[in-house]
């Protein structure tokens, strides 16, 4: 069971490197539910489409993956996503650590952590680096990642 989890995690990070977004979603159930410090919690179809806004949207961006882990109930690994943020064009290097539940072959949570401080300096520049650390700034950047979101699906 390890080793086929550990497969299914190289797997969606493999497809993730050839932004292929339904290869990625075909890793998920039904009724995933995702978390970072970006999107909040997602759940179901909004996960889904998160990676295909994402990996549609993706400028200069490569990915790096490894220490994929597993056992029987999930996995871990980390990844480092390089790209351009498309609403300043400033360049990101984001640093994450992903936590998995695999359920009947299929990924049922999927929970990436990084630290979204360091994020907002390097997409955001100026206001992330005095302001990043806010709450008022971090909900501000979670409201537009959400409104993108819907944005994305109403125009799919």
């Amino acid at each position: 069971m390890s080793d086929a989890n550990s497969a299914l995690i190289t797997r969606f990070y493999q497809a993730f490197q050839r932004l292929d977004a339904e290869a990625m979603v075909a890793c998920y159930s039904d009724d995933i539910v995702f978390s970072d410090p970006v999107f909040g919690t997602l759940r179901g179809q909004d996960a889904g489409d998160m990676w295909r806004m994402l990996t549609r949207r993706a400028k200069d961006f490569t990915l790096t993956f490894d220490s994929v882990r597993s056992d029987e109930r999930g996995g871990g690994a980390h990844w480092v996503a390089t790209y351009l943020f498309s609403q300043t064009g400033r360049v990101v290097v984001n640093d994450i650590q992903a936590r998995f539940v695999i359920r009947d072959g299929l990924i049922c949570q999927h929970d990436d952590t990084f630290d979204l401080w360091r994020w907002s300096r390097q997409a955001l520049g100026m206001p992330g680096v005095l302001l990043g650390w806010s709450p008022m700034l971090q909900n501000k950047v979670r409201q537009q990642a959400f409104k993108g979101l819907r944005a994305f699906q109403q125009a799919c």
